[in-house]
């Protein structure tokens, strides 16, 4: 995608709508940040592309509701994150409660999320610069790319 001049306020242009719901996933580097720009059921959420926990491609992941969040479910290792918060979720039992059952918990926020607006045909995605650091945070780092590099590499010659 070309570079254009982007509107004041932290907005980046990501693509046409239409383009961008046809594609239902589209990757997206802003200000040296991968992205992942998804369309689901109506809306759009940007989120970082590499899963917080090994550093795995969402892109491709499956999307289900967990518990009424809806969330992408990474290839590699098939963690749930939240589309709309970027929350870590994780099936689990309670043993105090009677009968004891299996139940949906968070593990907190765990991958940045972006803001995503669209006006006049044209999506925008603002990123998120909160200053705590959030585990996706990790693989948009220089370690983290090295990291990525090598596990890609091992998967290749294990295959």
């Amino acid at each position: 995608m070309e570079d254009k001049e982007q509107p004041a306020g932290g907005l980046h242009l990501v693509g046409k709508k239409d383009e961008l719901i046809e594609a239902k996933q589209s990757f997206r580097t802003l200000e040296g940040r991968d992205l992942l720009i998804i369309y689901h059921q109506g809306a759009f959420y940007a989120m970082d592309s590499y899963c917080y926990h090994a550093g795995g491609m969402l892109q491709n992941g499956d999307i289900e509701d967990f518990d009424g969040r809806l969330c992408i479910i990474c290839p590699k290792h098939k963690y749930k994150i939240s589309l709309a918060e970027g929350e870590g979720l994780y099936k689990g039992t309670d043993p105090s409660q009677n009968p004891p059952g299996p139940k949906w918990y968070s593990k907190g926020v765990k991958q940045r999320v972006h803001t995503v607006t669209e006006t006049n045909g044209e999506v925008y995605v603002k990123l998120a610069k909160e200053p705590s650091w959030i585990e996706s945070d990790y693989y948009q780092g220089e370690k983290g790319k090295v990291e990525r590099a090598k596990a890609e590499a091992a998967e290749k010659k294990s295959s």
